[in-house]
């Protein structure tokens, strides 16, 4: 089980900063992390959570591994479960 996140580091609502919350397994473990994580459905956008950095440090402690964003897209694409934007 590997879920990701990134610092907070994008402006969002609220005036927070924000995380993306991604798996490197599975949607199905990125949204079972997701609920112990008590983060809304609302929140999953394509293949990632947007978490605000109020959520950061409990999502590393329930297990989540802090990397850059760098490295968190690198892996989610190696995955196979990055899901791009369809530009119309």
């Amino acid at each position: 089980m590997t879920v990701l996140i990134d610092p907070p580091m994008w402006p969002g609502p609220r005036g927070l900063l924000w995380s993306h919350l991604v798996s490197d397994t599975s949607l199905e473990e990125l949204h079972a992390f997701a609920v112990r994580l008590d983060v809304p459905p609302r929140a999953f956008d394509r293949d990632h959570y947007d978490v605000p950095e109020t959520v950061h440090a409990r999502a590393v402690a329930l297990g989540a591994e802090a990397v850059t964003s760098r490295e968190l897209l690198r892996r989610l694409i190696a995955s196979g479960l990055r899901r791009r934007r369809v530009r119309r």
